[in-house]
């Protein structure tokens, strides 16, 4: 048996790296979670930021040579507290799970409860029980009462949660937290409408931001600490166009939890090329945002409306469809979702399957559930408009209602694509959006 070479792997790897930016640049991206950053996002994690260190807190590191880190993570904050109008920024937590463990780990102790949407309903797997090896029960060893989920609306039902809390009170179980916000976010979730009831308890009102962080930073959805929400956990790669991190957003008083749950609690070296990018990426936010998030949610609305009058049943008709970026579609007309989700990817168009609320008491589950999710913030990016919106549900329903050969509907993907190559709402985009840079 021939021996491969450590060169022959090299090579390998390198060229897949490449294969998978040139695939990507004739796809149709619609993952809600995702996003592509700007020529100068890219640029800063390339820097050699990436490989220092520079533990504690930004001019109060146990490391040399951060002069220049220091200088780039104030502004960093700086930037992001003029964004979501906070007191106290932590950019140190490396994605959105981090954020949310550095919340659990500041506010609650193992065997507090909290309340949360279940996975189901569209939570995130940090907010799942332990028995679902969810983040929550899992990891910091908490207890997890549901929020109850309307499923006309896509929303938390105020009345049945206090309903719940009531009944929690009978029975002795006093909440620690309550958590707002999902992976599947069309409307704004009713912080202001339950902050008191929890509050009244002694509660901490969290809100993960994720999916939602690009809008309520340019003023497009809900503002949550407005509202009355204690902390905020942030991804910036979603609707927030920088690079994969996250961040806590809260009040001053609340600062010196947050820090050392952050530091020595959660995380060491903090990916501080990751926060150069995020740096950036405020910076766009703050000139261009506005602009971009309005974009985002219309053509949230716009494709959902396409797509519904093209048979698709699209969640929340009677709502608009969405007050964001994401779509839930109920696919079961057509097939199920793992199915869907692989015949569009054979016709280059990106999407994830989702479990729809009642999918369990159907008998699906997370391998081929009921639904399928789209979000428009990359598209959205890349320059469409409304009209594009349509033509992409024209391309969709070619594939799942009229069931042509998604290799034929294929070239027409490319073909669209093809129009749009470059990077939107920055200031600079001379490299375009998946173009693959040799650096070697």
């Amino acid at each position: 048996m021939s021996k491969v070479s450590p060169r022959n792997y090299y090579d390998e790897i390198l060229r897949t790296l490449e294969e998978h930016n040139k695939a990507f640049s004739g796809y149709i991206p619609l993952i809600a979670s995702e996003n592509i950053p700007s020529p100068a996002v890219r640029e800063a994690l390339t820097s050699d930021f990436g490989n220092r260190y520079a533990e504690g807190w930004v001019g109060e590191r146990v490391y040399a040579g951060c002069e220049y880190i220091d200088k780039v993570e104030f502004t960093c904050m700086d930037l992001m507290k003029k964004l979501y109008k906070c007191e106290f920024v932590d950019p140190r937590p490396i994605s959105g799970v981090v954020a949310n463990l550095v919340v659990y780990t500041a506010f609650t102790e193992p065997g507090d409860t909290i309340m949360a949407l279940p996975i189901t309903c569209g939570g995130h797997i940090t907010f799942g029980p332990k028995k679902l090896n969810g983040t929550a029960g899992a990891v910091t060893g908490l207890e997890v009462e549901y929020l109850p989920l309307d499923y006309e609306e896509l929303n938390i039902d105020v009345d049945r949660t206090i309903r719940r809390i009531k009944r929690m009170d009978r029975e002795g179980v006093k909440p620690t937290m309550a958590v707002f916000g999902a992976s599947v976010f069309p409307f704004p979730h009713p912080v202001k409408e339950l902050a008191e009831e929890y509050h009244s308890r002694g509660a901490v009102i969290h809100y993960d931001s994720a999916h939602v962080s690009g809008l309520i930073a340019c003023g497009e959805f809900q503002n949550p600490l407005a509202e009355g929400a204690d902390t905020v956990s942030v991804s910036t790669h979603k609707t927030f166009f920088g690079p994969q991190h996250g961040s806590v957003l809260s009040w001053d008083k609340y600062a010196e939890p947050i820090k050392k749950a952050t530091l020595p609690g959660l995380v060491s070296n903090h990916h501080l090329h990751a926060v150069a990018g995020l740096a950036i990426a405020c910076a766009e936010m703050l000139e261009f945002g506005k602009e971009y998030s309005k974009q985002v949610i219309k053509n949230a609305q716009t494709l959902g409306q396409a797509l519904y009058e093209r048979g698709f049943k699209v969640l929340a008709e009677h709502k608009g469809f969405t007050k964001s970026h994401v779509l839930l579609i109920d696919i079961t007309k057509y097939g199920l979702g793992g199915d869907i989700e692989k015949k569009l990817e054979q016709a280059g168009i990106i999407i994830n399957r989702n479990l729809l609320p009642w999918d369990v008491r159907e008998k699906r589950n997370y391998i081929n559930p009921g639904g399928i999710r789209l979000g428009t913030p990359e598209v959205t990016r890349l320059g469409m408009k409304e009209g594009d919106m349509v033509e992409i549900a024209e391309l969709m329903k070619r594939v799942v209602v009229n069931k042509e050969d998604p290799k034929k509907v294929k070239e027409d993907v490319n073909l669209m694509k093809s129009k749009f190559q470059t990077v939107h709402y920055c200031f600079e985009n001379t490299t375009k959006a998946y173009e693959y840079i040799k650096i070697r």
